[in-house]
């Protein structure tokens, strides 16, 4: 017997739920937690990173999922969505300060169930300290609506677990769904990386942008301008072990290394999380290749993989060759997000 998505996430107190693209399935991941934890006595608390719960997606015309709370759960949520889109009885607890184009942020209490739209804020270090508000507040999980697009502000800073959700609306072709999505998984599972004197250095760069080298030599922060195959043969460089790249690691970024000749068979590259990895699979393969590992300072729990077999768009893929081909795929329990599907 698979697992509910609330056993899955019962040792935590905060949860973000981010999805492979519009449509996903975050939405109705988000309204079975709160229909499956409403028996429990927990008290909820919802915030977005992005807007979420109306009734048609502003970007792409589709119909989407409304958001229903029970009375009692915390909201974070833009003024404007206040007044026009959210029909529960409700009692202001603070204004948060944070600004949106919907208004600033505002913390409240449903004093009834109703219907809800969220916008909250879109900065790690702003939900780190709306979630500790949360808990001020009486809140006993915290969940955040986020975005893939975001995948710093899933991380452990900011929610102790993360729900991947995919699907059919990702794009039509299953193969392509089924291997993106087992490529995401892996960036986002990254291991954290161990090298303290690492992590030392880049916790007092002055420019966070910068590519750090750390060895035998100790830690040495490259000059502007000095390509990293380059910085390799220097001697400071002597007996490198890891990389930091403190901007994203992309293809153009990586290339130079892949075709050079030196060394790279042990050395480990580091960024700060996996929203800053932009490889293609086949680079981030051949690095693999090369011998080169690939860590986080800062990674994700990623506790579950939601699939929506259905399409915003009109078409579904069968549910039970979806969830088969996820699960052979990740190292991850997959549910299907939609219990009614075909």
């Amino acid at each position: 017997m698979k697992p509910t998505i609330s056993t899955l996430i019962e040792p935590y107190r905060s949860i973000s739920i981010i999805g492979m693209c519009k449509n996903a399935g975050k939405t109705t991941v988000l309204n079975r937690i709160i229909r499956e934890l409403a028996g429990g006595g927990q008290r909820l608390a919802l915030t977005s990173i992005g807007r979420d719960g109306e009734d048609k997606d502003l970007v792409t015309g589709t119909k989407k999922p409304g958001i229903y709370i029970r009375e009692g759960t915390l909201v974070a949520t833009a003024s404007d969505l206040i007044l026009r889109h959210c029909d529960v009885s409700r009692e202001i607890l603070a204004a948060t300060g944070v600004s949106t184009p919907m208004g600033e942020v505002i913390l409240l209490r449903a004093r009834s169930d109703g219907s809800v739209q969220l916008a909250g804020p879109s900065a790690t270090s702003q939900l780190a300290r709306l979630r500790e508000d949360f808990f001020q507040f009486g809140a006993d999980v915290v969940l955040i609506d986020g975005a893939l697009s975001r995948k710093t502000l899933c991380s452990r800073s900011v929610t102790e677990a993360t729900i991947l959700c995919t699907g059919a609306s990702y794009n039509k072709n299953i193969d392509t769904v089924v291997e993106d999505t087992a490529y995401y998984c892996r960036l986002l599972t990254l291991p954290e990386t161990g090298d303290a004197a690492l992590r030392r250095a880049t916790a007092e760069l002055d420019d966070p942008r910068a590519t750090v080298i750390a060895g035998e030599q100790g830690s040495w922060t490259l000059p502007a301008g000095l390509a990293v195959p380059d910085a390799l043969r220097r001697e400071e460089a002597a007996g490198a072990r890891s990389i930091f790249f403190g901007g994203a690691l992309t293809d153009f970024a990586v290339k130079p290394l892949i075709m050079s000749s030196e060394k790279l068979e042990g050395l480990t590259f580091v960024v700060r999380d996996s929203s800053k990895i932009l490889l293609s699979p086949d680079n981030f393969q051949r690095l693999g290749r090369r011998g080169v590992d690939l860590r986080v300072l800062d990674n994700v729990n990623l506790v579950a993989l939601a699939i929506n077999p259905f399409s915003a768009y009109g078409y579904h893929f069968n549910k039970d060759e979806l969830m088969a081909r996820m699960e052979a795929r990740v190292g991850l329990p997959v549910i299907n997000a939609r219990e009614d599907a075909i």
